[in-house]
């Protein structure tokens, strides 16, 4: 029995590199978060940890081309993730919060956090899109 070694298309490994960057972004702010009033506690640091290393993990797995990993990775980062980055500003928006005058008081720690989660936000975006390109679909398929 002769295996095949299959070619990684290039949108999987642009997928793969934005899950670790969408991942990596969500350790960053966690981090940020740290020297904020309510910092999160130690077993939040906990709980996150193991989180972002298994997510990690199956953002890496997306390289063996198992169609289940990328329908994991849609709903859990793409669907999941992607609205608890949204819901709550989102809410605060909807409640009447003014964004230029949020942004207008911030300090430099709640810009850090802002730009971060825009780049994680991204990411996602990017992530999903590559997933489902052509190339990606073939290589999910055979």
């Amino acid at each position: 029995m002769t295996a095949t070694l299959r070619t990684v298309p290039r949108p999987v490994h642009l997928a793969v590199t934005a899950w670790l960057t969408a991942i990596g972004a969500g350790v960053v702010e966690t981090l940020v978060r740290l020297a904020m009033p309510d910092p999160p506690t130690g077993g939040e640091l906990a709980v996150r940890s193991a989180i972002y290393a298994a997510l990690a993990l199956l953002a890496l797995a997306l390289r063996t081309g198992r169609p289940a990993v990328r329908i994991v990775l849609t709903v859990l980062l793409g669907g999941f993730g992607l609205l608890s980055l949204l819901v709550e500003p989102a809410g605060w928006v909807l409640a009447g919060g003014s964004v230029v005058a949020f942004l207008g008081a911030a300090d430099v720690l709640t810009w850090v956090v802002v730009l971060v989660r825009a780049l994680h936000v991204g990411a996602v975006v990017v992530a999903l899109v590559a997933m489902y390109r052509p190339a990606a679909n073939a290589y999910f398929r055979s």
